[in-house]
């Protein structure tokens, strides 16, 4: 089973690049804002509690989002593998991913980080705003806030897969089709 992790700072090109690995792998899919976002909508137990800790402004608890991607896992039983967008967040969600997906006889094939420059995340980041909507896409000092976030908060979750020798950086600079290239090379050396 092939389960990725895609890694890096807002505006890296986690979304495009996701697209674009789950239609050539086979892949389903699992982005926690997704699986929040449905949960909430059809109003399972573990819906209604998320919401209850968002709508307080609060952080959505590591064991109800490990609850919410586990159901994801387990309902998807013919699945190829997996690609993981938005978590784990923290070392312990990463802990808590590699005991659920051993306990199914499977693990995380690897982290492929995307690696851009901070300049070019604010560059993209501000162009996507035009089009988006979101206002968090709009202002310069909101982006450099959330890239500092993901430097100082999430980052460090590189030094927990490059200790399993499962992080692979690779450059997130270029055309869209030489970094799904460059992530199909280190894919096809894993399977």
């Amino acid at each position: 089973m092939l389960n990725l992790v895609l890694f890096g700072p807002p505006g890296a090109g986690k979304g495009t690049q996701s697209a674009l690995l789950i239609d050539k792998y086979n892949l389903v899919h699992l982005s926690t804002g997704d699986i929040f976002r449905y949960n909430m909508k059809e109003g399972t137990e573990l819906g209604k509690l998320a919401k209850s800790y968002i709508e307080k402004g609060a952080l959505v608890p590591d064991e109800v989002t490990i609850g919410m991607l586990e159901a994801e896992v387990n309902s998807n039983t013919e699945a190829k593998g997996f690609v993981f967008d938005g978590f784990p967040r923290t070392n312990a969600q990463a802990e808590a991913l590699d005991a659920f997906l051993s306990s199914k006889g499977t693990s995380i094939s690897a982290m492929l980080a995307l690696e851009v420059a901070e300049q070019e995340l604010v560059t993209r980041l501000l162009e996507r705003g035009k089009s988006s909507g979101r206002a968090d896409d709009q202002n310069p000092e909101i982006i450099k806030n959330r890239i500092q976030v993901y430097e100082n908060e999430t980052a460090i979750l590189k030094d927990y897969y490059a200790a399993q020798n499962k992080f692979v950086g690779v450059k997130g600079i270029g055309s869209i089709e030489s970094i799904t290239n460059s992530l199909c090379k280190v894919i096809d050396a894993l399977v």
